[in-house]
């Protein structure tokens, strides 16, 4: 089969076309052939040598969400059939024609959406709808601050809020990407300007909430916006952290941590135990499938490209300005 491979750690010129061996289902997994697969930061991390897979994957097939056709059943699988259209987020090898995962892990795709689209929902609807909702606790009527709201996760965001009945404020770069994320559902959008030592926002976040703050923080982008974040949450809020684009580290007021009894949390999904990547299957296929047929939730793709260009779709994802996912079709 044919697979993207990282020759080396270094830039996108070091992701190669190959051909490779074609993996067999062990027991309990099923091969699937992929159709489609989705871009992530993490790829690009993994492909500068900064973010190594797990042990059970692929070590230099990047890729962490599919949607294809199962094409091969290994024994004791009785909950997927050959034919079977899926989707799911995997620990490594997407960027490939096929890979074996745990049957479980995967969701069938509702009828609403081709393989294009199925591979834009996995990794940022699970991630978003995980940390908001099941980790963060947001509920309708309560506000949400999704950093970064054009990205793969913010789009997918904003959505769910709207969904939910809850009210979501954006921050993004400039106005465009503001604009088309209220068009998905975004209340609210900020554009961070340069306060102090980093990025402004807070103030303008309360006078948008009545001087109350939000009761969730989506934290996309990590480093200097965390203090801002932390500034920008009500009594008994909580902080997700999600990503670190902006970096590991960040000068935080524990004070006012204390005295708005704020929490603080982290999240992650590609380093989870199976057991827990199962529930992750189970909310893609139980909890937002439905929602994608309903049309309550979309994808959103910034392009789709063929697998042999994943080198030119890591050069765009590393400029920061597209607006949604990017897609790989094999």
């Amino acid at each position: 089969m044919r697979a993207i491979v990282i020759t080396k750690p270094g830039g996108p010129e070091v992701l190669e076309l190959r051909e490779v061996a074609t993996p067999e289902p062990a027991p309990g997994q099923v091969r699937v052939r992929i159709r489609a697969c989705a871009v992530n930061r993490a790829d690009l991390l993994q492909r500068m040598g900064m973010y190594p897979p797990p042990v059970d994957v692929p070590q230099d097939i990047p890729g962490l969400e599919i949607a294809g056709e199962v094409e091969a059943v290994g024994s004791g699988v009785v909950e997927l059939a050959k034919g079977d259209r899926v989707f799911g987020v995997v620990g490594g090898g997407a960027y490939a024609e096929a890979v074996v995962v745990h049957a479980r892990t995967l969701a069938k795709i509702p009828d609403s959406l081709d393989f294009t689209q199925a591979a834009a929902v996995p990794e940022a609807f699970v991630t978003a709808y995980d940390a908001m909702v099941l980790q963060g606790g947001l509920t309708a009527g309560e506000v949400v601050l999704v950093h970064a709201v054009g990205s793969g996760v913010g789009t997918a965001a904003v959505q769910i809020a709207r969904a939910i009945g809850a009210r979501s404020i954006g921050t993004a770069r400039g106005e465009a990407k503001l604009a088309r994320a209220r068009e998905l559902g975004m209340n609210e959008g900020v554009v961070p300007v340069a306060a102090g030592t980093g990025p402004g926002f807070a103030t303008k976040v309360r006078e948008l909430t009545q001087g109350r703050g939000v009761e969730v923080v989506l934290e996309l982008v990590g480093g200097n916006y965390v203090p801002e974040s932390l500034a920008s949450l009500s009594e008994k809020g909580r902080l997700v952290l999600v990503g670190l684009l902006a970096g590991a580290r960040a000068d935080v007021d524990l004070g006012l941590v204390l005295r708005r009894r704020l929490r603080v949390f982290g999240t992650v999904l590609r380093a989870r135990p199976l057991e827990e990547k199962i529930l992750a299957a189970q909310v893609l296929g139980g909890r937002l499938a439905p929602l994608f047929a309903s049309g309550a939730l979309t994808p959103v793709i910034d392009r789709v490209l063929p697998l042999e260009k994943a080198g030119e779709a890591h050069a765009a994802m590393a400029q920061n300005e597209g607006f949604g996912k990017i897609v790989l079709t094999t």
